[in-house]
């Protein structure tokens, strides 16, 4: 031994007793981490050379080698272990969706095994008490566990994410409700065998879910590594809890998918049928005609019957004159603006189209569809044709046509239907009215509006119009009240009687 050394009395009864007098101590370090030591003795008073030390300290470094590749080989196999298990868990999650029995079981056991732990259970929360649905090597709690009796549970329940008992036999010593205390101990402890209790909260967000529990029957805490394993097969259960909530919600609602695209189906298949018959009405009849057809889903609206309408007919002055003269594909051109300039007026006044036919325009108003004010409607829409109409006629005088805007109003009974066949057919009106307005349009000069009697009558409030007199028209036997349009006014300007521009004898027809 080296004499200037400081000893102890226990290290000199040592030396003595084995006879050793020299002594040399190499230590073993990984970096800054003592990991131990390594040592040789000699009886004699001999110290050992340069050479012997560094050969000692050469078996030291190997030493110190040789127990870090154990230890990377210990957390190689762990890691191993653990992803293994990690990827047995996640194979259960995908071939068992929805149904949660197995992965909790897998989970749990998984769990347990890395872990170290004896027994434990996997529980779910209702919001009021605890639940086990896999459980390993302690007795199944059908009643489930209430966390205000539990003052571990109850943690776990007031916020916290785990709870690590190191010894449940000073625990419970110290719990100060007796009742608490007597079940901790005869349940727990004498029963269970449970010594050291870790528990780690099951949560999504902030809502709790269940707990992991792992014990041990004897006192042995879990080291931090386990712990966080535990967390993380914990964490496993959640992601598992939240996919079998999701799926079955998809469920749920790809049920109720099925349903309504069988309701959907069904609806199709009856409305197929009707749906293409409205599709060819709609080519050939007004809008509110083939709608109407669909909201009573039937034909019956049109069979032949009588009612009183007003009927508008309108033309072009000149027209005749101009198609002899121009190109047939201008007098095309034309029409083409001309009919998609004033088709639109049609249905924006809700009337019911007859026909095109050339320049003429037929239109009547209460049937299919009744309104409380056709002859207005009719003037109004006789209006606004003017002024479309003069717009298009101002741009192709500049081309040299020579062409006017004329209309014709009356209001009476006539008699309305289908007429046609099968492949294409129509809706119209036959009967006295549309003959008048037909003359009355025919007598109408560039810019004229002429209406019945019947019209001025009912229009006398939102129309100014001009006293024609009577007027003999072609195929009438009898002369005919007529009046001009000159403007349309808005409700503030309506007057209560009929304004007369000019003067002349009239009569009713």
């Amino acid at each position: 031994m080296d004499e200037d050394r400081p000893d102890t009395e226990l290290a000199r009864a040592f030396f003595e007793l084995t006879d050793l007098r020299t002594g040399l101590f190499v230590a073993l370090r990984k970096d800054p981490v003592l990991l131990g030591y390594i040592s040789a003795h000699r009886h004699g008073v001999r110290p050992f050379s340069e050479r012997e030390i560094g050969l000692l300290q050469n078996f030291a470094a190997q030493a110190v080698i040789a127990m870090e590749n154990a230890r990377l080989i210990t957390e190689t196999r762990e890691a191993l272990e653990q992803q293994t298990a990690t990827a047995e868990v996640l194979g259960v999650i995908n071939s068992s969706p929805g149904d949660l029995t197995p992965v909790f079981e897998a989970i749990l056991e998984k769990a347990h095994i890395l872990c170290g732990a004896d027994n434990g259970s996997l529980m779910t929360y209702d919001g009021k008490r605890f639940f086990p649905v896999a459980w390993h090597g302690v007795q199944r709690w059908e009643e489930g566990i209430d966390p205000d009796v539990s003052p571990s549970f109850g943690r776990i329940v007031r916020g916290e994410n785990l709870d690590h008992i190191h010894d449940m036999v000073e625990f419970a010593a110290r719990v100060s409700d007796d009742t608490v205390r007597r079940r901790l101990s005869a349940i727990v402890v004498e029963t269970e065998g449970i010594r050291t209790q870790l528990i780690v909260a099951l949560r999504k967000d902030d809502l709790l879910l269940g707990a992991l529990t792992a014990n041990r029957k004897q006192m042995q805490p879990f080291s931090d590594k386990q712990i966080a394993l535990l967390q993380s097969f914990a964490a496993q259960a959640v992601i598992a809890m939240e996919n079998a909530r999701l799926i079955g919600e998809l469920r749920e609602r790809t049920d109720q998918v099925a349903e309504l695209n069988r309701g959907l189906e069904a609806r199709v298949a009856e409305q197929v049928d009707e749906l293409g018959r409205v599709g060819r009405l709609k080519r050939f009849l007004a809008p509110q005609l083939a709608e109407l057809i669909v909201s009573q889903g039937d034909e019956k609206i049109l069979e032949s019957h009588r009612r009183e309408i007003v009927v508008v007919f309108c033309d072009l002055r000149g027209y005749t004159a101009f198609t002899e003269t121009a190109e047939p594909e201008e007098v095309l051109k034309f029409l083409r603006e001309y009919h998609g300039a004033l088709g639109p007026l049609v249905s924006q006044f809700e009337g019911t189209l007859d026909q095109f036919s050339g320049d003429g325009i037929m239109v009547f108003f209460n049937d299919p569809v009744p309104c409380p004010d056709p002859a207005e409607r009719a003037v109004k829409m006789a209006v606004a044709m003017r002024e479309e109409a003069g717009k298009l006629i101002a741009a192709w005088r500049l081309h040299g046509c020579e062409l006017g805007f004329g209309a014709g109003i009356a209001q009476g009974y006539a008699t309305l239907g289908q007429i046609g066949f099968s492949d294409r057919s129509g809706y119209t009106a036959i009967g006295t009215v549309c003959n008048l307005a037909a003359r009355l349009c025919a007598e109408a000069k560039d810019g004229q509006i002429l209406v019945s009697s019947h019209i001025a009558q009912a229009v006398k409030a939102v129309a100014k119009l001009e006293d024609l007199g009577n007027l003999e028209l072609k195929g009438l036997r009898r002369p005919v009240a007529a009046f001009n349009v000159a403007q349309s006014t808005s409700a503030t300007d309506a007057r209560p009687n009929l304004t007369v521009v000019g003067t002349g004898r009239r009569s009713d027809l």
